[in-house]
C-alpha cells in the first residue's frame, strides 16, 4: 500500500472553510469543528492553504514567519489540536510550502534591504537600474513590472508576484539549508507533506535576460520557469528533508511538458511525487490568456490532454486528478453547467476525478456542487483581480466586459465562503464574512446537499467509498474509447483484481456510444449511475446494460463491472 496513491485528498483554504469567532474569517478552530464532516465524506488526506504568519497582501502566500500561525487562523496550540485530531481520524496532512518567495516583512528581506553588504542581501535577486528602467522587461503574474525600485540602496529587487513577494534566490546555498532546516521542523512536528506552490519557478537564468523588445513588459517565463537547476535544486531537496520521512509531495507546475513531468516526478529520480500539471487549465483560455476566456471548451481536447499524461508517466510516476483549486474557477461553472444541469456535471466531473489513474483532489465545496459568483468590482478581494482590472481600466477597457471575464475566471469564484446551511451567511460566521458568500447559499449548502439522496453529496461519498475498496480503480490499466467525441469520455480500468467500465456524457444534450466489440457485451453490472429511467422515459430502462452501453442521458455518469472470470476481450 502507498498512502499517498490510495488516498483522496480534501483541500481546504482556511480563510473561507469555517469560522469560529465570529470575525468573518476562517480558522483553525473552525476547521476542527468540521473533522467529522471530512470523515462522514470519506477524504484521508487533507491539504490546506497557508496558515504561516502573514500581511495578507496574498491572502497567506507572502509569508513572514515560517514556523507561526497567522494571528487570524489562531495560535500554534490551535494548529497542534488540529493535527492530533486529523491524526486520531486517520486522516493525514499536508501544508502550503511557499518558498518561491516571502513576504516583504520576513525577517530575510528585512535584513537584506536594510545591510545592502550583510549576508541576507543574496537571499533575494538584487540588480541595478534607475528609477525610470529597471534591470530587465519581465511582467509580474500580477500586472505591472515584475521588479521594484528600493530608493534607499538604489537597486531593484525581482517579485514575480506582488511587490511585497520578493522571491527568494535559491542559487544561494545558504537560504537552500534555512528552508531546508524549516521542512523539517514541521515534519518533524508530524506533518505528513507538502503542495508546493509555483515550485518550478526557483531556478532562474543566471542573467535574468530581457525577453524580446526591452522596452516593452513582456513575460519572461522562458527565463525563470523550469530553469537550468531546478532538477539539482528538487533532488537535493529529497536528500536533505524528504527521503528522511514517510511524507506526501505535489508541486504546481506551469507550463510543464510530459517530458518535464517524467524528470520531476520519475521514480527513480527522487525529486516528486507528483505535480499539478496545469495544461487542461487553460482549455479555455483565448489567445491573450486566461482573461481572455472563451465560452466554450474542447472535450476532445480535455481528454488529449489527460490521456498524454496518464499514458506519460504509466510506470514511471504518479498523476494527480482535479478540477480545480483556490486559484480556478468553480469547476461545475466552468466545466460543467451550472444551471439547467448544476447536480447531474458535478456528479459526471466526479466520476472522472474519481475513476482515473492518480490521485484524486477534491475542493471544499465541490463535493456539494457550489458554482461561480457574479459580485460588482468592488466586492472582489483578490490582488489579482483588483490589479488586473485597475490597469484594464487605464487602458481605456469597457468596465462591463471585465467584469464579464472576472465573472468567468477569477480567483475569488473558488474563495467565497463554505456554505454549510440556509441560515445566515451560510453558516460560516456569525459576523461579516471576509468575501461575501454566494447568494444562492440558500439552495446550494451542505445541509441540503447531504439531505438529497440522488445529489451531489451522497454520490461523491458513495464514489470515494467505491475507490477504497476497489483498489483497480486506483492502480488499474487505462484505455480510453471514443477519443474523438465532442460528448463522451469512456475508458476501462483493469487489472487481476477488477475490470471497471466508466462512461461519462460531459454534454447537455443525449449522447449514443459507438464502444468496440469486446465492450459492448452485456455482461457488465452496473455499479453506479447518476440518472435513472425516469429521466427519459421514453427510453428502455437505464439500468440495463443493453440501454447504456448504447446511450447515455445528458452529464449521465455510468461506472459498470465486469466478473472477474468472464471472457473480457483480450
Amino acid at each position: 500500500m502507498t498512502w499517498w496513491k490510495e488516498g483522496i485528498v480534501y483541500q481546504i483554504y482556511p480563510r473561507s472553510f469555517a469560522d469560529s469567532t465570529g470575525n468573518g474569517v476562517g480558522d483553525l478552530r473552525g476547521i476542527i469543528s468540521k473533522l467529522d464532516y471530512l470523515v462522514e465524506l470519506g477524504v484521508d488526506i487533507v491539504w490546506l492553504n497557508p496558515i504561516y504568519q502573514s500581511p495578507n497582501d496574498d491572502n497567506g502566500y507572502d509569508i513572514s514567519d515560517y514556523d507561526a500561525i497567522m494571528a487570524e487562523f489562531g495560535t500554534m496550540a490551535d494548529f497542534d489540536e488540529l493535527l492530533a485530531g486529523l491524526h486520531q481520524r486517520g486522516i493525514r496532512l499536508i501544508m502550503d510550502l511557499v518558498v518561491n518567495h516571502c513576504s516583504d516583512e520576513h525577517p530575510w528581506f528585512v535584513s537584506s534591504r536594510a545591510n545592502p553588504t550583510g549576508p541576507y542581501r543574496d537571499y533575494y535577486f538584487w540588480r541595478d537600474g534607475d528609477q525610470d528602467r529597471a534591470p530587465n522587461n519581465w511582467l509580474s503574474v500580477f500586472s505591472g513590472s515584475a521588479w521594484e525600485f528600493d530608493p534607499a540602496s538604489k537597486q531593484y529587487y525581482l517579485h514575480l508576484f506582488s511587490k511585497k513577494q520578493p522571491d527568494l534566490n535559491w542559487a544561494n546555498p545558504d537560504l537552500r539549508q534555512d528552508i531546508y532546516r524549516m521542512m523539517r521542523r514541521w515534519f518533524d512536528k508530524g506533518v505528513d507533506g507538502f503542495r508546493m506552490d509555483v515550485i518550478n519557478m526557483i531556478s532562474k537564468h543566471p542573467h535574468l535576460p530581457s525577453v524580446g523588445d526591452e522596452i516593452q513588459l513582456s513575460w519572461g517565463g522562458e527565463y525563470f520557469i523550469n530553469g537550468p537547476k531546478l532538477h539539482d535544486y528538487m533532488q537535493e531537496m529529497h536528500r536533505e528533508v524528504l527521503q528522511h520521512y514517510d511524507c506526501m509531495t505535489v508541486g504546481e507546475c506551469f507550463d510543464v511538458d510530459i517530458e518535464q513531468g517524467k524528470q520531476l516526478v520519475g521514480a527513480d529520480r527522487n525529486e516528486l511525487q507528483m505535480i499539478f500539471q496545469m495544461e487542461h487549465m487553460a482549455l479555455d483560455h483565448g489567445p491573450a490568456g486566461k482573461w481572455d476566456a472563451q465560452a466554450t471548451w474542447s472535450r476532445v481536447a480535455l481528454k488529449s490532454i489527460l490521456k498524454r499524461w496518464i499514458e506519460g508517466l504509466d510506470g514511471i510516476g504518479w498523476n494527480s486528478q482535479f478540477w480545480m483549486n483556490h486559484d480556478q474557477p468553480r469547476a461545475v461553472s466552468r466545466f460543467g453547467n451550472d444551471q439547467s444541469f448544476r447536480i447531474e456535471s458535478a456528479q459526471a466531473l466526479a466520476a472522472v476525478t474519481l475513476t482515473l489513474p492518480g490521485t484524486p483532489y477534491i475542493y471544499m465545496g465541490e463535493e456539494i456542487g457550489m458554482t461561480n459568483v457574479q459580485y460588482p468590482i468592488e466586492a472582489y478581494r483578490d490582488l489579482e483581480i483588483i490589479n488586473w482590472y485597475r490597469e484594464q481600466l487605464a487602458q481605456g477597457r469597457d468596465p462591463v466586459q471585465l467584469l464579464t471575464s472576472i465573472h468567468r475566471m477569477g480567483r475569488d469564484n473558488a474563495r467565497t465562503p463554505m456554505q454549510w446551511t440556509d441560515g445566515p451567511q451560510a453558516g460560516f460566521t456569525t459576523g461579516m464574512p471576509w468575501l461575501r458568500v454566494n447568494p444562492n447559499f440558500a439552495q446550494i449548502n451542505v445541509a441540503a446537499a447531504q439531505a438529497e439522496e440522488q445529489g451531489v453529496w451522497p454520490w461523491y461519498q458513495r464514489l470515494i467509498a467505491l475507490r477504497k475498496v476497489r483498489k483497480t480503480l486506483v492502480y488499474g490499466h487505462y484505455e480510453s474509447f471514443m477519443d474523438s467525441s465532442e460528448q463522451v469520455f469512456a475508458y476501462r480500468r483493469r487489472d487481476a483484481n477488477g475490470d471497471f467500465l466508466v462512461l461519462v456524457n460531459l454534454s447537455d444534450q443525449p449522447a449514443d456510444l459507438t464502444l468496440p466489440e469486446p465492450v459492448r457485451r452485456d455482461d457488465w453490472h452496473l455499479v453506479m449511475t447518476n440518472r435513472g429511467p425516469a429521466d427519459q422515459p421514453s427510453r428502455p430502462n437505464l439500468a440495463q446494460p443493453s440501454v447504456w452501453l448504447q446511450y447515455l442521458s445528458p452529464w449521465q455518469a455510468v461506472v459498470a463491472e465486469r466478473p472477474l472470470g468472464v471472457n473480457n476481450g483480450t
